[in-house]
């Protein structure tokens, strides 16, 4: 009980004092005078966490995609915080990076309603994401066709993580955007124009993955292979590289859940665990999710419980920040309110010295584990090379 704080320590927060709302409300206003408690509260949290520390030069930050978010047409938010420099690195559904192109390739979707026949949808050939609304030949199988013709392009044929396979594609699709008048609408071409590395932690799990797995049916002429250790060590190193060469920091913006919110956190077990580098965690860490603890849709991934993986720095658990909230209201208030407080960070091009973190990446690896564990390094090197005299 000595320890308990004072009256007044509990007391200290800005009192709330409700003002009626005008017409000339920013959202900066909206968000400081009436966002006051629940969830309001959270997403003002979060916007103040991005303007006092992921806006400093020598934050790293990482954005995690899960959900059907780019059909919704939330690139209009993604997009401005990777061009304000707010987004270093991404990883995303390969779901969310297929529907990216949709828009790109200037292929209309329209917004619908939920309350609709779906088999009358099928006869007449509309496909439905909730209340998006597309069409399956002029939409789907339009862009299916368009990927394939881009995947057996002589730069695709050779092994590759999803980094290099998505710049690649980011590449085209910067030239579709120009070729189609349409405008900043692509994820992966902004990714491209700005160095911002995208990964795909189950490049399989989607169309994309699909066309690649139906060419390799097609011809043995078709050579692409995604290696998913790959992503796994070029994540990591530019976790690496943040913390330990350049002694920065790091943070994490967590849209939605699922595997692309694992793959990020765990870039920093893999630095503990797998390297051997004594690391603490990620410094800074938002999530926005209308998911629950007690069902395991978050397990592992609450800021507490994510201590506990080594995931996030235990310096850091008390300012981090979730909202328990639709990631489609809150992330467009939250990118508004980056743009409107904060000057623009210089785009760290990260992609653009891939082969440089790597190579970090691999020194650090080979003389930590030699150091920490040579006789399981002589082990495994041995039974490595007995496979090869069998």
């Amino acid at each position: 009980m000595n320890d308990c704080p004072k009256k007044s320590a509990y007391l200290s927060g800005k009192r709330i004092r409700p003002e009626p709302i005008t017409a000339k409300y920013t959202v900066t206003d909206l968000i400081e005078k009436t966002f006051n408690a629940y969830n309001a509260g959270r997403v003002k949290d979060a916007c103040h966490l991005l303007v006092r520390k992921y806006a400093e030069p020598d934050v790293t930050v990482g954005m995690s995609l899960a959900g059907a978010l780019t059909p919704a047409g939330m690139q209009s938010s993604i997009i401005s915080l990777m061009e304000h420099g707010f987004i270093d690195w991404i990883v995303a559904t390969g779901a969310n990076m297929y529907h990216d192109m949709h828009y790109a390739f200037n292929l209309p979707l329209f917004e619908g309603s939920p309350n609709v026949d779906d088999c009358a949808l099928r006869k007449v050939g509309v496909t439905r994401i909730y209340d998006v609304l597309f069409d399956y030949e002029d939409v789907l199988m339009e862009t299916d066709r368009r990927l394939r013709k881009m995947l057996v392009r002589p730069e695709f044929q050779r092994e590759m993580g999803t980094q290099e396979f998505y710049n690649i594609l980011g590449r085209i699709l910067d030239e579709c955007e120009r070729d189609n008048k349409t405008g900043r609408v692509s994820i992966l071409a902004a990714a491209y124009r700005g160095g911002i590395p995208v990964f795909t932690s189950s490049p399989g799990d989607s169309t994309i993955g699909m066309n690649v797995a139906g060419l390799e049916l097609l011809t043995d002429k078709f050579k692409l292979k995604i290696n998913p250790s790959t992503d796994v060590n070029e994540s990591t190193a530019i976790i690496l590289n943040a913390k330990k060469h350049e002694k920065g920091k790091t943070g994490v913006i967590l849209v939605g859940g699922g595997s692309p919110k694992n793959f990020m956190l765990q870039t920093e077990p893999q630095i503990q665990d797998i390297l051997r580098i004594e690391e603490a965690g990620q410094d800074y860490f938002i999530q926005i999710t209308d998911a629950r603890v007690d069902t395991g849709g978050l397990s592992g991934a609450t800021p507490k419980e994510a201590v506990t993986w080594g995931k996030i720095d235990p310096e850091s658990v008390e300012t981090s920040v979730i909202v328990y909230a639709d990631c489609t209201i809150a992330l467009p208030l939250v990118t508004a309110y980056v743009l409107q407080n904060t000057k623009a960070k210089e785009l760290k091009r990260l992609y653009d010295r891939r082969a440089e973190l790597s190579a970090g990446l691999r020194e650090a690896y080979f003389k930590n584990f030699r150091a920490s564990a040579p006789e399981e390094m002589k082990e495994l090197e041995d039974l490595l090379a007995d496979n090869e005299n069998e």
